[in-house]
């Protein structure tokens, strides 16, 4: 290799651009013998030259001068160019580079903060809280040790609050001040991640509650897949190697989520029961439950979710005076919290889940619901920006105001030991009940997905179980099949 080859290959090695002065290499050096100079400190000199220009370093010792002097002796028999300006070897100045290029290693309380500064722009509120909780989850296995260690609710506590990008330069409130001054400082760095019995105690969080009873298998997944999104970031950023959750599968039970328990379903005459009940609730001047039969009906009739009933306005619905209709569904309402959204509002204002956000969902609706549907606009109008269902001041209507509803019709529609069972414990398993009853009147999964909003694959797996569920049909159908009873059976 020539001079020349040689000094841009170094410059190239060391992440510098070949032919700048000050980053030129050259392999004209000369290594001088070790002199001693007039310093208590250290006397003993090395000095050499490269491209003509003299280096030097002190030592305390002869034997720490003749060791620097015999590695750049080495490095020269190797053939290394030498820096002009540092005097270092090629070796030496890339090994100068990759430490200053080297990213730090943060603590677990900087990495959360930094990742979700990130990614607040370009998440829903609702998913800024999702990852909020999963980062705050993780902190507690996080949180180091010692005698005044904040508990693990004040651990979530702070953490939920020091990852909104809005409180960074802020002190924390008087009653998180103490967790967050530890987290600050005593927080684990985030390689403590690559030791198995942290990354243990980790996925432990993510799976089991505070008072260690297993979380429900959505929240496990919901957790795991925003603590997996954050590694996938610190792999991204050069703060990991790999991500430490490949792999690692939850411990100790299943997280078989999503698949709808058939106990929380009702059938027709108790479902128009629930219906009736929901407009009993509240007095009859406030008009509370009235309000929101038509609400509940939209989830039973057409499988809405909630977010999106509160979100829908009165220009994309199609009711006719007879026969079926159409909603044209294009947004939702989900509510998040007043920190999590950029609005500053409770709900959060978005497109439907899983599409696009200009993209729309029309879903026919039954004469039931028409009629439902054109009662609710005749008595009480539409609420602000043209919504059908609004509060009782025509604002957004909060999940709390109809669980209330909902909890109160319960138990005016359904008997003692109904209320105490799964039965459409939540206004949501409404539409899980119209799901079902779409799948069982034998409409395509295909069409049924599309008019629920979900994919194929998810109706398959979640909804697999409601059909056919009653002993009596499959009870019948093993007679059948075998010739037991009925005129067949008499003739043998």
């Amino acid at each position: 290799m020539t001079r020349q080859q040689r000094h841009q290959e170094g410059a190239r090695s060391s992440g510098r651009p070949a032919g700048s002065e000050e980053v030129a290499l050259s392999a004209d050096v000369r290594v001088w013998k070790i002199s001693k100079v007039k310093s208590k400190k250290a006397p003993y000199q090395l000095r050499w030259t490269v491209a003509g220009k003299v280096k030097s370093c002190s030592f305390t010792t002869v034997a720490l001068a003749e060791s620097r002097r015999s590695e750049l002796w080495q490095a020269m028999r190797r053939g290394e160019g030498f820096d002009v300006d540092t005097g270092l070897p090629e070796s030496e100045l890339r090994a100068a580079v990759a430490k200053a290029n080297a990213k730090p290693d943060p603590n677990w309380w900087e990495f959360s903060r930094e990742y979700m500064g990130v990614r607040w722009r370009s998440t829903a509120a609702k998913t800024r809280e999702g990852l909020a909780d999963s980062l705050a989850t993780v902190a507690i296995a996080m949180a180091g040790e010692g005698a005044k260690a904040p508990e693990p609710e004040e651990v979530r506590l702070a953490v939920r609050w020091a990852v909104v990008p809005a409180h960074r330069g802020e002190e924390p409130p008087p009653e998180l001040y103490p967790a967050c001054s530890w987290l600050s400082t005593r927080s684990l760095s985030l390689s403590a991640l690559t030791e198995p019995r942290v990354l243990r105690d980790v996925h432990y969080r993510l799976a089991f509650k505070l008072d260690d009873a297993p979380a429900a298998a959505e929240t496990y997944k919901r957790r795991r897949r925003g603590f997996n999104t954050a590694m996938e970031y610190a792999v991204q950023e050069g703060y990991l190697a790999e991500n430490p959750l490949a792999g690692v599968k939850r411990p100790g039970v299943s997280a078989g989520g999503g698949v709808v328990d058939p106990r929380v379903l009702v059938n027709e005459t108790q479902g128009r029961q629930l219906l009736t009940a929901v407009s009993y609730v509240g007095s009859v001047h406030r008009n509370r439950g009235r309000r929101l039969v038509a609400f509940f009906g939209c989830m039973l009739y057409a499988a809405m979710r909630p977010a999106e009933v509160v979100g829908l306005e009165k220009a994309r619905c199609y009711l006719p005076e007879t026969g079926w209709g159409v909603l044209t569904l294009q947004e939702t309402r989900p509510v998040a919290g007043k920190k999590w959204t950029d609005s500053g509002e409770r709900h959060d204002k978005r497109g439907l889940k899983s599409r696009e956000a200009a993209q729309d969902r029309p879903v026919p609706i039954p004469p039931v619901l028409v009629a439902l549907l054109r009662g609710h606009i005749a008595e009480f109008g539409t609420a602000k920006g043209g919504r059908l269902f609004g509060n009782e001041r025509g604002g957004l209507l909060g999940s709390s105001s109809y669980w209330r509803v909902w909890q109160e019709a319960r138990e005016l529609a359904l008997p003692p030991d109904k209320v105490a069972s799964p039965l459409a414990r939540r206004p949501y398993d409404l539409r899980s009940t119209c799901i079902t009853n779409w799948l069982r009147a034998g409409l395509p999964v295909a069409e049924v997905a599309r008019r629920a909003g979900n994919s194929p694959e998810v109706i398959h797996r979640n909804y697999a179980g409601c059909l056919d569920d009653t002993e009596e049909d499959n009870n019948r159908k093993i007679e059948e099949a075998m010739g037991w009873g009925g005129p067949s059976a008499s003739g043998q």
